[in-house]
């Protein structure tokens, strides 16, 4: 895989993997800066953009989230100011197109790298591949599920704060005892106006509270995105390294092989025969904890697709391709201009602008308009007659204040989240990068010194042995040295595939441990 960045800075973000595709539209961390700074300087204007109607319908962006197995959820965003309206552009993962360099694993043909649909060493058929993981994962795992229908709230929340207070109607009967001499009757009517444009900026931090969800959708899809690229990663390093092990076993059973004929031709001694039936049993514990691992590892790729009883098949996939080329400045810029967590923040600094404007125009006193229609005033012969009252609130004690310095104090908060958040993006960065080019320098290393050296010295000490030039102890070194290089560079590419994985997820992982 190889990370494409043609824009960030406004727009959707689009993830393309193996031919499947995943789409959300995000409300990107410049956009969102920008209507900060339009909200900021005219906050009026942006809040009477907003819709608001009496009985709105619910428009595309409101209607329920539906989790395909094909795709992400989409979450549109509400309608903005035509002036921070943001520009679509994309960031894509797009299949790895440089030629894949096989591991060198042993010095006859390696059965390690078979990826093909065939019967493998393991006894396991080919089945899942990460493009299907990947689909099973955003259908099933409960985390996105989750973000979804904290959006859907939000979006209902958005709808039912603008809405205008219901007009009261009702029945009014004076001096109902009078005998029928004094008695009135009447159908009373009145409605609350509410002034300052309060319900507009009801609606506008309902807006961001919605955006804000949104964002937090698409962290939850990265999360699980990550989450099952490093699982599915790991159950085929496990299974690479099952493979390694049953060639230490067959290894192991022919180098006692050789030492049982040598013996009988007076060229070995009970020590070498009792050192070599040692070996077998060693390489037998080291096969049963990889396929322990194996286990292990596959239990952990069904949590995160979401499928406990995912049937354990062999994956078919390639760990073993060129590293991706990745910059510190490139992969933190993009942090910066890209990630959802970004974003999520800007939107509560949106949101906490709009409070402070609401809790400034609470003072402003609505109207409440009161009508009543005597039918039946019996007081002036039954004729007809009706009453008019207008009352409204005199702010002299309550003028908000404490909640104005509340949603003062919150918006300062908020600001401040953003600055915190983009420095703590830098610290985890600086963790993962640093894993990222450890692993990469290693698994260069090995392919191109380490892996060739340890087949070659197992292949003479080999030949040396047979023809009688070398004792058993310099062939066992040789076998050792071979299995555990070969072992230390399956941990090098799982630490590669990892770091990578994290870099192109934000550097969002835990999916099912986050507590959100």
């Amino acid at each position: 895989m190889r990370l494409t960045i043609p824009a960030l800075r406004n727009g959707i973000l689009k993830f393309s993997s193996h031919g499947l595709l995943f789409t959300s539209l995000l409300l990107s961390p410049a956009s969102l800066a920008a209507q900060e700074t339009a909200s900021k300087s005219n906050p009026g204007q942006v809040a009477k953009q907003l819709r608001f109607d009496n009985e709105p319908a619910l428009n595309e962006a409101q209607q329920p989230l539906e989790i395909q197995p094909t795709s992400r959820a989409s979450a549109r965003v509400i309608q903005e100011p035509a002036s921070v309206a943001p520009v679509v552009t994309t960031f894509e993962v797009v299949p790895e197109t440089q030629p894949i360099v096989p591991p060198v694993v042993s010095p006859e043909p390696s059965s390690l790298n078979s990826v093909s649909g065939q019967e493998s060493s393991t006894g396991m058929s080919a089945g899942w591949n990460l493009a299907d993981l990947e689909s099973l994962a955003f259908a099933n795992n409960p985390s996105i599920s989750r973000a979804a229908a904290r959006v859907e709230a939000a979006r209902g929340n958005q709808l039912q704060v603008g809405l205008r207070p219901n007009p009261i109607v009702g029945y009014e009967g004076q001096q109902l005892g009078s005998g029928g001499r004094a008695e009135q009757q009447g159908i009373g009517l009145s409605q609350e106006i509410v002034r300052g444009g309060k319900l507009q900026l009801n609606r506008a931090v309902a807006t961001q509270e919605v955006v804000r969800a949104e964002q937090e959708l698409a962290i939850e899809q990265l999360r699980v995105q990550t989450d099952v690229r490093i699982a599915f990663y790991n159950v085929l390093l496990a299974q690479e390294r099952l493979a390694l092990a049953n060639k230490l076993v067959e290894l192991s059973q022919q180098g006692a092989t050789a030492v049982d004929t040598l013996l009988r031709i007076k060229e070995a001694n009970r020590a070498d025969v009792l050192q070599a039936q040692l070996e077998v049993e060693n390489a037998a514990i080291v096969v049963q904890a990889a396929e322990n691992r194996l286990a292990a590892a596959w239990s952990e790729l069904a949590s995160v697709v979401g499928d406990a009883n995912l049937v354990r098949s062999q994956l078919t996939g390639d760990s073993f391709g060129a590293p991706q080329d990745f910059s510190w400045e490139q992969v933190l810029g993009t942090l910066r201009a890209a990630s959802p967590e970004v974003a999520a923040a800007l939107a509560e600094v949106c949101r906490a602008r709009f409070a402070l404007e609401r809790a400034q125009v609470e003072p402003i006193p609505n109207v409440t308009i009161q009508g009543l229609v005597n039918v039946i005033d019996n007081g002036i012969n039954g004729d007809p007659d009706g009453g008019l009252a207008v009352s409204i609130p005199l702010p002299v004690n309550n003028r908000n204040q404490g909640a104005i310095r509340q949603t003062r104090n919150e918006l300062l908060a908020a600001e401040k989240a953003v600055e915190q958040l983009e420095l703590a993006l830098q610290n985890r960065l600086a963790t993962v990068f640093e894993r990222y080019s450890n692993a990469r320098f290693q698994v260069d290393r090995y392919r191109s010194n380490i892996l060739p050296a340890a087949e070659e010295t197992l292949a003479v000490a080999r030949k040396l042995y047979e023809a009688g030039e070398s004792n058993y102890l310099a062939l066992l070194t040789a076998q050792r040295s071979y299995f555990q290089v070969n072992l230390s560079y399956l941990e090098s590419v799982l630490a590669l595939r990892t770091a990578e994985s994290e870099i192109d997820g934000f550097l969002l992982s835990g999916s099912l441990s986050s507590g959100r």
